[in-house]
């Protein structure tokens, strides 16, 4: 970044901050991960100066000869990944992705049925602040009380009693498997589509580590963030007979020309998920997350619905006299960075919360392992047993650093950048 350090030294100087703190820092936000430096150089480049508003071979404007090469590698690759049989690579985000389905499908006012965002739901899954709790009629469901799973005959109850036209499954805090040959039952019974958003899954479910959605579902959404180890971006997957709907509702509906170089960087992405190794890394990141749940469990702290079966999970902080936010902030200072989240049926308000969300995404591209993992969460709780003594959470960061140090993430990129 040499020319960016001599146009614009500020910019330079906070870029190169960011990665000091990523390069750091332990990342335990679930939602979050290290791209490689093939995605990096994808997204860096001159296909951003490239307006191409339509798709591959339709578009509005002269030129695209190149980024439909782009678009089509990436759409297929995608296609291959996860058994779709149509993918729309053009959604700036997940959010953007799920705002595409519901306008494509739905009328405003029309009934859906999604989960409750304080029981892992995201906000598109009808926060009232939402596009998707403003505009439509949005039925919660949640989890059982005694086992704070997914309670399906409660779904199957609240979908006979308010006839949704489309039934919402996914989310963005729920630590185990989803069933979505279940969903797809109800949606029959009741005969409704079924949208699953696999944002968080999505890097599981295309090494078969988690059940595909794509043969149950009429849509399907995801980032290709999060266990994807992509771009900060979004996709669609559907059913042939809905594609022209999706697409038309992508552009023009609520977008106009795509990002093109992020599309590059997408086709990386699903190029690089695709080979045998990245299976192994998912097999590694929910080995990790099992044994963080495990490790924090043997220290005293309850695990919300007693474990995982993904990349992430839930701590629950009610007896700990910590609130999320509390434990959020101590945890920042010693060189832990995780979020605070709502646990089903948190008597807390969202803006402080009585549970922490952590992943293990991002420390797994580090190359950590169980091992690690298990001094991890010994920091972890040295950390927060301990939030006022600046002298202790000192210590516990400088062994985030050794720690950081054994496992770096841009180790080239960093030399790099001191040559600039």
């Amino acid at each position: 970044m040499k020319y960016l350090k001599k146009i614009d030294p500020q910019i330079f100087k906070a870029i190169l901050g960011e990665i000091k703190r990523q390069d750091g820092k332990l990342e335990l936000i679930a939602s979050e991960n290290f791209v490689s430096r093939a995605i990096i150089e994808a997204e860096a480049n001159v296909m951003t100066n490239k307006y191409a508003e339509g798709y591959p071979g339709r578009r509005w404007y002269n030129g695209c000869q190149f980024v439909d090469l782009v678009e089509n590698i990436a759409i297929e690759r995608a296609k291959k990944l996860f058994g779709a049989e149509h993918v729309n690579v053009q959604p700036h985000s997940g959010s953007q992705a799920n705002m595409a389905v519901y306008f494509s499908m739905l009328n405003v006012g029309d009934t859906v049925l999604a989960m409750d965002l304080r029981c892992g739901g995201h906000l598109t899954h009808g926060h009232a602040l939402n596009f998707s709790g403003k505009y439509f009629n949005v039925i919660p469901y949640g989890v059982k009380r005694s086992t704070e799973r997914l309670d399906y005959d409660e779904i199957r109850r609240l979908a006979r009693a308010h006839k949704p036209k489309m039934i919402l499954a996914g989310a963005s805090a729920y630590p185990r498997i989803i069933d979505f040959k279940k969903f797809r039952e109800i949606c029959d019974e009741v005969g409704a589509f079924l949208l699953v958003d696999m944002a968080h899954i999505a890097g599981l479910i295309a090494c078969g580590l988690h059940p595909n959605p794509v043969p149950y579902a009429e849509f399907v959404t995801t980032t290709t963030h999060k266990t994807l180890r992509g771009p900060r971006s979004g996709v669609i997957l559907c059913r042939k007979q809905f594609a022209k709907k999706i697409d038309r509702e992508v552009f023009p509906g609520i977008q106009g020309g795509p990002l093109m170089h992020v599309i590059a960087a997408k086709a990386v992405c699903f190029k690089e998920a695709l080979n045998p190794s990245f299976k192994k890394y998912q097999a590694q990141v929910i080995k990790n997350a099992r044994a963080l749940s495990d490790a924090l469990s043997k220290k005293g702290y309850r695990i919300v619905s007693g474990g995982t079966d993904n990349h992430l999970l839930l701590v629950d902080l009610s007896d700990k006299n910590l609130t999320g936010k509390d434990a959020s902030r101590i945890l920042d200072t010693a060189g832990i960075v995780a979020n605070k989240n709502l646990i089903p049926f948190d008597r807390r308000s969202a803006n402080l919360t009585s549970g922490l969300r952590l992943g293990t995404p991002a420390i797994t591209t580090r190359g950590i392992r169980e091992k690690e993992v298990a001094k991890i969460a010994e920091l972890i709780d040295i950390a927060l047993k301990s939030p006022k003594d600046t002298k202790v959470l000192n210590t516990v960061k400088k062994k985030v650093k050794k720690l950081t140090r054994r496992f770096p993430i841009y180790k080239d990129l960093m030399m790099d950048l001191k040559r600039a």
